[in-house]
C-alpha cells in the first residue's frame, strides 16, 4: 500500500530536479530573509517582559499541569524567544529540547489549505467547483435522514447541491469526524464503513479512505452549517489527483523544502525518531505515556506509514511551524521563494464563513485559519484584527499577528489534564511589544 520510504525519497528528488515549471515554486522579486535568531530589542520587544513567559511555563510544569512545553516568539522575522521547559518523557527521564518534534494534528489543516491554494493559483480549478469533478465518488451526495441504532444502517435525502472545494476548506461540506464526532450516529456509520479518523498505523491510504467516505451521509446540506470534519483529508486526496504526486511528496517538494522546514512531515525517518515527544496523560499525580486507543500514539514512527491525513497527520517543530507562519506574515514569500501571491494570502485570510454559522463575532473563519476581528481585539489578549490562529488535538497552539509582525508557537503533547498555558502565553507575547 503506497511507495516505500526509499522510493518516495527518489521520487521527491526527481520532482525537485525536473525542469517542469509547474513542479517548483517561483523566485520572488521580493526577498525576505529566512527566519533567524535575533536580539529582542532590535525588533521592538522587551527582553524583560518576554521573561514573564519563563514564569508561566516553569510554573505550569512545576504544578503538574503539563509535563513540558516548547515556546517560541518571533517578531519581524527574528526569533526572540525559543525555550524548552520540563520533560519530553517523564517515565524515561528525558528532558524536553527546543528541536524536539511534535504531532501537530489539526495544525496540519493550514498547511493542506496552503497546498490547495498553491494549485488554485496555477488555474487548475475554481474554489466553487464541485469535488465530484475530481473525485467522482462524491457525485450526488446525500444528507442523513433516518438512522437505525441496531445495525448503523441509514437512509438519506439528496443534498441541495454538490460539495465544493470551498466547502471543504471552510468545514461547511457536511462531512463529519467519525470517532471524535459529536453525533453518535456518525460515529457508528463511520465505524461500520471502516473510515479511518485522524491517525493510523494500518496499511491504509487516503485514496481508499476518501472513496469510502464519499458515499456516506452528510450532517447537513453543503454550505448551510459549520461542521468540523474530515474535509481536509478529502483535500489531501484532491491534491494528489490534481498534482499527480503522492500528497507527502507534494508537500515535501513544493512547500517544506523550499521553506527550509527540515523537520516537518507525516512520518519520521529513523534518525529523527528519538526526537518525537511521546503523548502523555496525567495519572496518580504524574505523567505517563498515553495508551493505544482508537489510534497508536507512535503512529509517526511505526506501522505502515502510508496514511497522509491532511487534517491531522503532520509532525513538526516549533521553529518549522514558525517558519510557515512567517511566510504568511511576508504575504506568501520567504527567502526569495514565492509560495503564494500576496493577493491569494488576502483571499485566504478573508471572511469565508457567515457569522450566523461560525458565531461569536470575536473571530471569523477564512480558508485556512480562524481570524481575530476588531471585537476580538477589544476583548483583550487575542492580538490585532487580522491575527490568525488554530491549535491541535495534542495541545499545541499558534498565532500570528500581521499588524505587529508577531508570531507565537506553543508545543505540548498531552491528552487530558487542566492546562491554561495557551491563552496566557498569547497574552504575554502581546504584552512584550515595546515600541
Amino acid at each position: 500500500m503506497g511507495c516505500s520510504l526509499a522510493v518516495r525519497a527518489v521520487l521527491a528528488a526527481a520532482v525537485l530536479g525536473s525542469a517542469l515549471p509547474a513542479a517548483a515554486q517561483t523566485k520572488s522579486i521580493r526577498h525576505s530573509p529566512p527566519l533567524r535568531n535575533g536580539p529582542a530589542r532590535e525588533v521592538g520587544v522587551s527582553a524583560e517582559r518576554l521573561a514573564r513567559i519563563d514564569g508561566l511555563c516553569a510554573e505550569a510544569v512545576q504544578d503538574g499541569r503539563i509535563p513540558g512545553v516548547v515556546a517560541l516568539v518571533a517578531r519581524r522575522g527574528r526569533i526572540v524567544y525559543h525555550k524548552a521547559f520540563g520533560m519530553a518523557d517523564v517515565a524515561a527521564g528525558r528532558a524536553l529540547k527546543t528541536d524536539d518534534i511534535f504531532r501537530i494534528a489539526s495544525q496540519s489543516k493550514a498547511i493542506t489549505a496552503t497546498a490547495v491554494m498553491m494549485l488554485w493559483e496555477e488555474g487548475r480549478f475554481r474554489l466553487d467547483d464541485p469535488i465530484s469533478k475530481f473525485i467522482p465518488e462524491f457525485k450526488s451526495p446525500k444528507v442523513l435522514d433516518t438512522f437505525n441504532e441496531a445495525d448503523a444502517s441509514w437512509t438519506g435525502i439528496p443534498a441541495r447541491r454538490e460539495i465544493t472545494i470551498r466547502d471543504l476548506l471552510t468545514h461547511t461540506s457536511g462531512i463529519g469526524y467519525g470517532v471524535i464526532d459529536g453525533d453518535p450516529r456518525f460515529k457508528a456509520i463511520y465505524a461500520k464503513a471502516g473510515i479511518v479518523d485522524l491517525f493510523t498505523t494500518e496499511p491504509v491510504t487516503i485514496a481508499d479512505n476518501v472513496r469510502r467516505l464519499a458515499v456516506l451521509p452528510l450532517h447537513h446540506h453543503p454550505g448551510e452549517k459549520y461542521t468540523y470534519g474530515e474535509g481536509f483529508d478529502v483535500l489531501g486526496r484532491f491534491i494528489e489527483v490534481i498534482s499527480g504526486m503522492p500528497f507527502d511528496v507534494f508537500l515535501e517538494t513544493r512547500l517544506f523544502r523550499p521553506l527550509g522546514m527540515k523537520d516537518t512531515g507525516f512520518y519520521l525517518p529513523a534518525d529523527k525518531a528519538s526526537r518525537l515527544v511521546p503523548v502523555q496523560k496525567p495519572e496518580n499525580g504524574s505523567w505517563v505515556r498515553y495508551p493505544v486507543t482508537f489510534y497508536d500514539p507512535d503512529y509517526p514512527i511505526t506501522g505502515a506509514r502510508s496514511f497522509f491525513s491532511g487534517g491531522a497527520g503532520l509532525c513538526s517543530t516549533a521553529r518549522d511551524y514558525a517558519t510557515f507562519l512567517q511566510m504568511y506574515l511576508n504575504e506568501g514569500e520567504l527567502n526569495g521563494v514565492r509560495i503564494l501571491s500576496r493577493t491569494t494570502v488576502t483571499t485566504i485570510q478573508s471572511e469565508q464563513v457567515a457569522q450566523s454559522l461560525w458565531g461569536g463575532g470575536d473571530k471569523y473563519y477564512g480558508l485556512a485559519f480562524g481570524v481575530v476581528t476588531e471585537k476580538g481585539q477589544a476583548r483583550g489578549g487575542e492580538g490585532s484584527p487580522g491575527t490568525f490562529d488554530w491549535g491541535g488535538y495534542f495541545n499545541t497552539q499558534y498565532f500570528a499577528d500581521p499588524r505587529e509582525q508577531l508570531i507565537g508557537v506553543l508545543m505540548k503533547q498531552t491528552q487530558g489534564g487542566s492546562d491554561d498555558t495557551g491563552g496566557r502565553f498569547r497574552l504575554l507575547v502581546g504584552q512584550s511589544v515595546d515600541d
